[in-house]
């Protein structure tokens, strides 16, 4: 999709002295025994970083064109290549999205977002050093590169080269339309999973690019949380993105077939509610859009960025409109997302290869409205298994029905998506490590009930003080420096326990373990895992697919 013919590019750019010295001195990286170590090559030109610490940050270099125009909607497309050195200093753009007051980006969200950024320790040339590279969560609407809990300084210390990449969100990355299924019927281009298509080309680009950064591109880690997450698991299960990595890292991201909610790209027998084309025609109407023509689809493409987000973020992503005019994310349309991921897992299509993954003690569910007794809360699991489920989720009897009906849903939607990936993994002889984190910042530790959604974050990337300021203490550290060195000797040699720590053992389906950080800020076996009575009981109905409705009704 990216592949460009270099042959004629060197020659011009070594024309220029300065890049000349730098590159002959590094082979093609940057390295400190070169003219200027914050330079390195890419295939389309060369770019200078900043060094600080050790490290050296490079950001924004586009892996793309701008996806403008008549750009909008098409699968990412080759960088123009440029002379010199192109700075790579700060964060150009994240992508459109509504940016009101409480967003963490730093940056203006733009539809021209297709950037990377990548941090390396400064003397990594040579040295063929893993590579991991993050995708952002945001449930498709929000996120992007910019935000300092992402920032990939403490990641490089570890002595890994870490890439975050910016991927379209919204209607710009998840949208189908007629006129578009009609355009791309004689050039064959793959349709309405855009964002995932721009998480393809950045590892593209990290195998064409990495070793100039002092990466090894057969060592490639990919990581994502939530939205993230579920990417991972497309990546993981899409021919597409075959090859393009070695091992991952999946962080609250579920992985069952609740994932897409039934959206296809054109109605079948296997669509649930409306097809994307159907919502992305909707979308069209509401603007006076209403053929499926060439001259619809440029009306669709000269329509402006923020027509087009339309307003659309978390707190609107559930109401009617939404609903019927965004995907909510990916679609299955047969070429990237070839179906449900756990289909494909069951199925055996997946990559098999070393995998992390886990959730959050108070992670992610969508609880059922109008829920008022134990006895309702309990109706899923049949009347044979009131008994069983009473002594799962309130063993003391002393719970509320808002607490269990919370924990029901979190089982449903992280909990056991989590072990059945770990078990599909495990029985493929891919070695799976399986985590739970319940530890929760000092600060706050007497106002949340457990780790949510997403708290994780910063400790994985040792980025504490975004979140949490100067009241971080020396265990919520401690915790930091923990994860980091877990997720780095993953990266490094596929076993997280190489970091030295207390030792993680593989999944065993008989043993149902996995590594807790407790709450306690220590690191804990948990064999079996604690919750194995609720995820037992949840399990045949996830199998069975009963859950779907009573999350997302």
């Amino acid at each position: 999709m990216l592949k460009q013919d270099t042959s004629m590019r060197l020659p011009a750019l070594l024309t220029f002295p300065i890049l000349a010295a730098a590159l002959s001195a590094c082979g093609g990286g940057g390295s400190s025994n070169s003219a200027d170590p914050t330079i390195a090559m890419t295939a389309d030109g060369a770019v200078q970083g900043v060094a600080a610490n050790g490290v050296v940050a490079y950001k924004g270099i586009p892996f793309a064109a701008p996806p403008v125009g008549s750009l909008r909607w098409r699968p990412p497309q080759p960088v123009s290549a440029w002379s010199g050195v192109r700075q790579a200093t700060s964060f150009v753009h994240d992508c459109m999205q509504t940016s009101g007051p409480n967003s963490a980006l730093t940056v203006a969200p733009s539809e021209d977002c297709l950037y990377l950024n990548v941090w390396r320790p400064q003397n990594s040339t040579g040295k063929n050093l893993p590579v991991m590279v993050w995708i952002y969560g945001g449930a498709y609407v929000v996120g992007g590169t910019s935000m300092p809990k992402y920032d990939g300084t403490q990641f490089a210390k570890e002595g890994v080269v870490i890439v975050t990449v910016n991927y379209r969100l919204g209607r710009f990355g998840f949208f189908a339309h007629p006129a578009l299924t009609a355009a791309a019927a004689q050039s064959g281009e793959t349709l309405a999973n855009y964002g995932y298509m721009d998480q393809i080309a950045a590892l593209k680009w990290v195998q064409r690019n990495i070793s100039n950064f002092g990466g090894d591109p057969t060592n490639v880690t990919i990581f994502g949380e939530s939205a993230g997450g579920e990417a991972i698991h497309n990546l993981l299960t899409s021919p597409l993105a075959s090859g393009l990595f070695a091992k991952a890292i999946n962080e609250s991201g579920n992985g069952r077939v609740n994932q897409y909610y039934g959206r296809t790209l054109t109605r079948n027998a296997k669509t649930v509610g409306a097809s994307a084309e159907e919502q992305g025609a909707s979308f069209a109407s509401g603007l006076g859009i209403n053929g499926s023509d060439a001259s619809s689809l440029d009306a669709l493409r000269a329509l402006s960025a923020d027509q087009v987000l339309g307003g659309l973020d978390t707190s609107t992503l559930n109401t009617s409109h939404s609903l019927a005019t965004f995907s909510g994310g990916a679609v299955i349309d047969g070429k990237l997302v070839v179906d449900e991921p756990e289909n494909q897992y069951k199925a055996g299509h997946f990559a098999k290869i070393p995998l992390m993954i886990g959730v959050n003690s108070a992670d992610l569910g969508f609880s059922t409205q109008g829920i008022t007794t134990k006895e309702q809360a309990y109706a899923i699991f049949g009347p044979q298994n009131l008994s069983a489920a009473a002594a799962a989720f309130d063993p003391t009897g002393t719970a509320s029905v808002a607490s269990i009906e919370s924990q029901i849903s979190r089982v449903i939607t992280m909990d056991e998506p989590a072990r059945f990936v770990a078990r599909i993994f495990t029985s493929n002889g891919a070695p799976t490590y399986l985590y739970r984190f319940s530890y929760v910042a000092q600060s706050i530790k007497n106002s949340v009930a457990g780790a949510t959604h997403g708290a994780e974050i910063p400790y994985v990337f040792d980025t504490l003080s975004s979140i949490y300021g100067t009241a971080v203490t020396s265990q919520d550290e401690q915790v930091a420096r923990n994860m980091i060195a877990y997720w780095t000797a993953f990266a490094k040699t596929g076993n997280p326990s190489n970091a030295g720590l207390t030792n993680w053992p593989a999944y065993n389906i008989a043993l149902d373990n996995q590594l807790e950080f407790n709450a306690a800020g220590t690191l804990q076996v948990n064999q079996p895992n604690p919750l194995k009575a609720q995820l037992d009981l949840v399990e045949p109905l996830n199998d069975a697919n009963q859950t779907v409705n009573r999350q997302y009704q």
